[in-house]
Order: structure tokens, then C-alpha cells, then sequence
């Protein structure tokens, strides 16, 4: 019975782990691509011909924070902070892989 607990009590922990905040730097990767679609909408338009016919496909994402006109580096920075407890390291718009 002992045993049975200590095992119980050792997947619950890992559990809470598992839900705990990121590192700053996991978190930063995270939310960049959030930025970005803060930014403006992104999609892909794909045309095709073949023996079977003509195709078509298009794909386009676009997030509640770009309609709402929100800046992407507040959307960087409130994501960051969300997942991680601390602020980023840098802001987003001097990161050398913005191209906003």
C-alpha cells in the first residue's frame, strides 16, 4: 500500500511539473509566432492541373489580436510573460529575426 502511494504521489508530481511555467527562452520561441500573426494575416494560395482536373488550395490564419489592431511586441510581451512569470530578455522589435 505504502509503495502504491509514494508511486501516486510521484506522477502527480511530475504532472504539476509538466503544467508549471517555461523558461523565459522556451517561452520566447513560443510566442514569437504569435507576434508575428499580430501582425498581419498569413496564408498560402496553391493551384494545380493534373490528369484528374484543376485544384485549388488556399489557407489563411488570422488571429483575434491582428482584428483587434493589438501591437505585436504587447502581444509578445504579455505571452511571455503568461508562460514563463518574467518578461523577455529582449523586446521583440530588437531581436535580430524580426521583420516586422
Amino acid at each position: 500500500m505504502m509503495a502504491r502511494s509514494a508511486t501516486m504521489l510521484s506522477l502527480a508530481s511530475v504532472l504539476l511539473a509538466a503544467c508549471g511555467p517555461m523558461t523565459v527562452e522556451q517561452a520566447e520561441r513560443a510566442c514569437f509566432e504569435r507576434a508575428r500573426l499580430a501582425e498581419r494575416p498569413r496564408g498560402m494560395v496553391a493551384v494545380g492541373a493534373g490528369s484528374g482536373g484543376v485544384g485549388g488550395k488556399v489557407n489563411v490564419t488570422i488571429t483575434s489580436d491582428f482584428l483587434q489592431g493589438r501591437d505585436p511586441s504587447a502581444v509578445y510581451d504579455a505571452c511571455v510573460f503568461q508562460k514563463s512569470g518574467q518578461p523577455p530578455r529582449q523586446p521583440l522589435y530588437s531581436r535580430y529575426d524580426w521583420k516586422g
